[in-house]
């Protein structure tokens, strides 16, 4: 009941905010009019019938389960054909001219959202389809909307669940996008910058995303690992140094060749086995990371490679065999899909 009544009240503005009143008043007088008229001449015609026969006249659909028998109700009859090809035809179009309009503003990024628990992502790079490809492979993500707050001309994406917001980071932008209910902002660097500025903006941004909602978790791309220090004192939750990342990644591919197209695999969720975070199930509280892992294997075809602390910012691979679970922990595992094992 309650969002019926909130329909009711959006339908009642929008047609106040668009002034459709008059229009709404004519097509409604002239249905009433209508109904009497044929009354006048059609006698033995009640008022729900001639009402009826009144509405579908008025549409043109014409079921033709009543019809006027007199000269008079024949011309009421034409009277409303008329009136309802002009003014239905008006209040058609206005209606259809709000939803193109809507639409146009949405693509043009000129319209906030009011969706929850959604991602942000601030800034669009040549990297942004691939971030929303990956997002969109994961179960888990397929029913989160996405939020993309950039400086560019339209939505990057055909998605229904990605909504688009123009502008630079700014609070009004980010309140635009929602930020309050957000679980998650990613902030991509901007291409068109030389490195220095792309780093400097992104903790620009990351300061004013931070300072709006200090609690939302951001997950910042930064390219020099020189900078990284200035993105931890703007609270960044997670830093990802490209640069950094890809220097590694080469030396690794240098030392033992092919192991790359395994982290390619691991990181990557559109194919092959996938990395997860997980909640510690009850029954391996106080029990070594070695019983853990082995039953995670023989039981689920789980690999479980790490543990995350209470404190979220201690991660350790391939802890000791002897190693105590505690409660708050999170397991680091391999999966073909993410484990739900609570």
């Amino acid at each position: 009941m309650r969002r019926f009544r909130e329909f009711i009240r959006k339908a009642v503005a929008l047609v106040r905010r668009e002034q459709m009143f008059k229009v709404l008043a004519i097509v409604i007088l002239v249905t009433i009019a209508g109904s009497f008229g044929f009354i006048y001449f059609e006698k033995e015609i009640k008022f729900p019938d001639a009402l009826w026969w009144s509405i579908v006249t008025l549409t043109t659909v014409g079921y033709g389960d009543i019809s006027p028998a007199t000269v008079g109700g024949r011309m009421v009859g034409i009277t409303i054909m008329i009136a309802g090809i002009g003014f239905l035809g008006i209040l058609t179009a206005n209606i259809a001219s709000i939803l193109v309009e809507k639409r146009f503003l949405q693509n043009k990024g000129m319209k906030g959202t009011h969706v929850k628990d959604h991602i942000i992502i601030c800034g669009w790079n040549f990297r942004g389809h691939k971030i929303v490809d990956e997002l969109r492979a994961d179960p888990k993500c397929k029913t989160t909307a996405l939020v993309v707050l950039a400086d560019i001309p339209e939505k990057p994406i055909d998605d229904p669940d990605l909504y688009f917001i123009n502008g630079e980071v700014e609070p009004e932008t980010l309140k635009k996008a929602n930020i309050d209910q957000a679980q998650v902002v990613i902030v991509l660097s901007d291409d068109k910058l030389d490195a220095y500025a792309k780093d400097a903006k992104t903790v620009l941004n990351t300061l004013t995303i931070e300072s709006v909602n200090p609690d939302v978790y951001t997950c910042v791309e930064l390219m020099e690992e020189k900078n990284v220090q200035h993105c931890q004192r703007a609270h960044a939750d997670e830093i990802i140094v490209v640069g950094e990342l890809s220097t590694n990644l080469l030396v690794q591919a240098a030392l033992d060749h092919g192991i790359t197209r395994m982290i390619s695999e691991l990181v990557s969720k559109r194919f092959g086995e996938d990395l997860y975070k997980i909640k510690l199930p009850s029954r391996f509280v106080g029990h070594t990371f070695f019983e853990a892992m082995c039953e995670l294997k023989q039981s689920h075809e789980v690999l479980c490679l790490g543990l995350e602390d209470k404190t979220g910012k201690k991660f350790i691979a391939n802890p000791g065999k002897n190693h105590k679970l505690q409660e708050e922990d999170r397991l680091i595992v391999v999966a073909d899909e993410r484990p739900n094992l609570t």
